[in-house]
């Protein structure tokens, strides 16, 4: 009985990982599980389980910088490099989250319309006032325990569906070896976009103020990743690949024909099992997507960033009601999904930049260790690579107001980031910052 106690009181002291978790396991995560997938059968299983350790390792930079400082990111570096540099994060995060949010809205109201026949603009509407009132009057605390029971319902649900898929186990564990077929280098990058993002690096510092969490929770913090990161969101993404594969061949499938397409193959249980996996992944993507835009803004506002201040509620309560306005697109969401990632991609490695020179600056007062500067780095370069794939495709595509906006914000980011390279190194001349190699 002492160690279900024990379980439950540790379950109940995690959390800021699970509202980034519960923003990486939804509709964008799986419109890229799905299309590789179905186009590819078992062959990308390698990819999806490296997305789970590379989402693993931001959050945990993320959470460093947000333990050692105990300050919100923003503020942090408009202190350490600048106002210009902070206003260019904090553009860089609203774009990000700002798309994602009405392209999530419509998959939601997409799925509840599929769901109960109710038009998509009403639940449109219905599911941004929920938003408003929960998380504007409720906040933080609301927002972590809906993470919790939604993102394990979600993970069930898709467990679940694999009891009633035919799996092919040989062949699954050969996907486990890596390799790229012929076409598939897009795709790959999509479901790493998902797991590594801005919006769930820059959330970090300010999910864990709002829990209270200090330099002494460094442990239960580390816990909280693998726990969201590697557990839930791994078997999540995991569970998804694995029942697409094993069942559907169209690649041009979205996430809701997906879930229609599982009936007449595998029966109508694996179909709603997985229509409400898909609207829990999108609900809880959602409230937690609601929140970034909010956060940045008031911290660089100098606001509070908890509802106890009125101006930061009512930031949380209007991106909510914009969102409404996402059902209103309409049209395929799996292509929509994925331009969220591919957009979210070109702003990633500039945050993943900033949080590595922090990390290395008099700003925390711990030094990080050389293999996770390492890591990070080769995070960095990943994530780069990625980003510029997406771009080089766009402006092959042909220039655009679209990809020509896209081209030169990412010429943008790359040179900020040049920028922070030539300024670690300038710092690192000058002996700043050289401090021995830590002990844990």
């Amino acid at each position: 009985m002492a160690v279900a106690e024990r379980i439950r009181e540790f379950t109940g002291e995690m959390g800021p990982s699970w509202v980034a978790g519960a923003i990486a396991a939804g509709p964008a995560t799986m419109a890229s599980m799905i299309t590789a997938g179905a186009a590819y059968g078992y062959s990308l299983l390698w990819v999806v389980v490296l997305s789970a350790f590379a989402g693993a390792l931001a959050q945990y930079l993320a959470m460093r910088l947000g333990l050692l400082t105990e300050r919100g990111i923003v503020e942090v570096v408009e202190e350490y490099l600048g106002e210009w540099w902070a206003w260019l994060l904090v553009v860089d995060v609203v774009l990000a989250s700002g798309v994602a949010q009405l392209v999530i809205m419509n998959t939601l109201a997409s799925v509840s319309a599929t769901i109960t026949g109710t038009p998509a603009w009403i639940w449109g509407v219905v599911w941004a006032a929920v938003l408003a009132l929960g998380l504007a009057g409720r906040g933080y605390g609301l927002l972590e325990a809906a993470a919790k029971i939604l993102v394990a319902a979600v993970v069930l649900a898709f467990v679940a569906s694999l009891f009633v898929v035919p799996l092919d186990v040989g062949a699954a564990a050969g996907g486990l070896v890596p390799t790229l077929p012929g076409g598939s280098a897009l795709v790959a990058a999509g479901i790493l976009g998902g797991a590594v993002h801005i919006t769930l690096i820059t959330m970090h510092s300010y999910t864990m103020r709002a829990k209270g969490w200090t330099d002494d929770d460094y442990e239960i913090a580390t816990v909280d990743i693998g726990a969201s990161m590697l557990g839930a969101f791994g078997v999540y993404s995991v569970a998804i690949f694995l029942v697409t594969a094993s069942v559907l061949t169209q690649p041009d499938l979205s996430t809701v024909g997906a879930a229609q397409a599982l009936g007449p193959l595998v029966g109508e249980h694996a179909k709603w099992l997985f229509l409400l996996g898909l609207g829990g992944a999108a609900i809880s993507s959602l409230g937690g997507n609601t929140i970034v835009p909010p956060f940045v803004l008031a911290d660089k506002l100098g606001w509070g960033t908890t509802v106890a201040d009125a101006r930061y509620r009512a930031l949380v309560a209007a991106v909510a009601l914009l969102s409404a306005f996402g059902a209103s697109i309409g049209g395929q969401v799996l292509g929509q999904l994925v331009l969220v990632l591919a957009l979210g991609t070109v702003g990633t490695p500039f945050a993943i930049a900033v949080v590595l020179y922090l990390l290395n600056s008099p700003a925390v007062p711990r030094p990080t260790a050389t293999l996770t500067n390492l890591s990070g780095v080769a995070l960095l370069l990943v994530s780069g690579i990625l980003a510029a794939n997406f771009v080089r495709e766009q402006v092959a595509a042909g220039v655009t107001p679209l990809s020509g906006g896209v081209l030169a914000f990412a010429v943008l980011l790359g040179l900020a980031i040049a920028g922070l390279v030539v300024k670690h190194v300038r710092r690192w001349l000058n002996g700043i910052g050289m401090t021995p190699e830590p002990a844990d």
